[in-house]
């Protein structure tokens, strides 16, 4: 998978980011993450959803106005 584009073409990127998903500049990809790094993660998407059901919130409220 491309880091830079998130595709998971096997047979080149087609977003013109140029990576042929090979890996960029021909440096290891790591493939798994750490108890903190996966927590971390975890926690960044929990605030995204967070202020995703915030927007949502508001917007049903002006459109019931």
């Amino acid at each position: 998978m491309c880091k830079q584009c998130n595709c998971q073409s096997e047979e080149g990127c087609s977003c013109g980011c140029g990576c042929e998903c090979g890996g960029h500049d021909g440096y290891f990809e790591r493939r798994y993450q750490t108890k903190a790094e996966k927590i971390a993660e975890l926690e960044s998407y929990l605030s995204e959803l967070k202020t995703e059901v915030q927007a949502v919130e508001e917007h049903l409220a002006d459109l019931r106005k």
